[in-house]
């Protein structure tokens, strides 16, 4: 994975991550200009036989990182590796699989709400939140309205990206069909396995040999919904890049909008 680096002269090869850098490199760059803050959760989730649990947190890092560069006012926060992905008594839905982690939609809510108040209380002035993982969405939602509501007029704004999952997936589907891929792609198949190969350059989460389309009930018994031997890196660098791309477009309209 590429790691990403801040563009300007003065902070010149300083990450774009907040982890990476000091209490004081923060502030001095939210002083600079940096007021924009990237809250971009994943999730912890079976992929199928094929491919690595932390998928969606791979992914959500490393296109946090590209939207920062390309907005070039923006710090990234830590990846939230964790979303609800079903129920972990009654053991339904990516829970069925071992290694899946989830998260009750109360909980989720609460620990995005208090990394959001964490950016708003450092300096930023936009937070924008966003995730990799389809089910939450909802919940990423409600919480950016929440605290929009309740900061806006204190100079701070909260927002929602929903392009960077939804957009995505409709151009995504869009052009597997034009491509005579399989537009049947909902989870660990063409789309999700191929940004993963994307950024898998030293080749430690894809599983050639075990690669296989779902066939009816195999779905649940591999986990794989979809046709992941139809991916390959050349087609998750263009979803990838759909990804950076509608989310920046977003984040700048939203960026307009007056208190």
């Amino acid at each position: 994975m590429t790691m990403l680096f801040f563009a300007t002269p003065a902070f010149a090869q300083r990450s774009v991550y907040i982890e990476d850098l000091t209490w004081p490199e923060v502030r001095q760059a939210i002083a600079a200009g940096k007021t924009s803050a990237i809250i971009y959760n994943g999730s912890t989730e079976q992929n199928g036989p094929h491919m690595a649990i932390g998928k969606h947190n791979f992914i959500a890092r490393w296109v946090a990182g590209a939207i920062a560069i390309k907005l070039g006012n923006a710090l990234v926060y830590p990846t939230l590796p964790f979303a609800p992905t079903g129920d972990a008594v009654t053991r339904t839905a990516h829970m069925r699989f071992p290694g899946s982690v989830s998260l009750t939609s109360q909980t989720y809510a609460g620990v995005v709400h208090d990394i959001a108040l964490s950016a708003v209380d450092a300096g930023f002035k936009n937070v924008f939140i966003m995730g990799d993982h389809g089910d939450g969405q909802d919940v990423l939602a409600s919480v950016a309205k929440s605290l929009d509501t309740q900061w806006k007029s204190r100079g701070a704004r909260v927002f929602y990206v929903p392009d960077i999952y939804f957009k995505e997936k409709q151009q995504a589907r869009a052009y597997e069909a034009a491509h005579g891929l399989p537009t049947h792609d909902v989870h660990a198949g063409t789309d999700d396995t191929s940004e993963l190969m994307a950024l898998d350059a030293q080749h430690r989460w894809i599983r050639p040999d075990k690669l296989a389309p779902s066939e009816g009930s195999q779905t649940s018994r591999t986990g794989v919904d979809g046709d992941p031997t139809k991916a390959s890196a050349g087609l998750g660098d263009i979803f990838l890049q759909y990804k950076i791309d509608d989310a920046v477009a977003q984040i700048l309209r939203l960026q307009q909008i007056k208190p």
